[in-house]
């Protein structure tokens, strides 16, 4: 074999929106989103059927969940930054981005797990019970999976695996966090303020 094949580069292969990994992602939300929905469905069918015996008294409180929903939107603002600074070569501003998304990700998991300590229901108490813990439980464990691949990407972007012409890891990942935002917003509107307006 001649060293002229032994220096050159790799083929990067597709990128971006174009790779394999940006499609199995986006399966990857539709089968989940799919999931999510027919958990919300059972959740209103409920609420239909059982009428008042359904409806906890009193219903979730928000003192917990607000804020925390509110933390999960303002690190996918910052996840987003991190994306938009990947693509423009800023690895300062990413790093911070993915960090503080990281962070914000973690108060929420905190703050959902002190609202469970705190909701006069508990899992075993009702339907409503069962139902709520099950679907929040659910979202938590994405959250979870979200926090640890924020992880992995920033531990990725300090070695500097990214750059403004190879990110395709960071537009995935942070597609599956985007994903969970939007279903946590979803489900606080659902399972929160819902109740209150019974």
């Amino acid at each position: 074999m001649s060293d002229l094949a032994l220096d050159r580069e790799l083929p990067v292969g597709s990128a971006g929106r174009a790779s394999v990994g940006w499609w199995g992602v986006i399966c990857l939300i539709a089968t989940e989103s799919s999931l999510f929905a027919y958990l919300l469905f059972a959740y209103f069918y409920f609420a239909v059927q059982l009428d008042d015996a359904w409806s906890p008294h009193p219903p979730p409180v928000f003192l917990y969940t607000l804020p925390g929903v509110i933390a999960l939107v303002l690190s996918s603002i910052s996840a987003w930054w991190a994306e938009h600074s990947v693509r423009r070569g800023l690895r300062l501003q990413q790093l911070a981005g993915l960090a503080v998304a990281a962070v914000l990700g973690i108060v929420f998991a905190v703050l959902q797990v002190v609202d469970w300590l705190a909701e006069p229901f508990t899992l075993q108490s009702s339907e409503f019970g069962s139902t709520f813990y099950t679907i929040t439980g659910l979202h938590l464990a994405h959250v979870v999976v979200g926090i640890l691949m924020l992880l992995l990407l920033l531990l990725w972007s300090a070695l500097g695996y990214f750059n403004a012409s190879r990110h395709a890891a960071v537009l995935i990942g942070l597609a599956y966090w985007h994903f969970v935002v939007v279903v946590a917003v979803v489900v606080f509107l659902c399972l929160y303020v819902v109740p209150h307006l019974w």
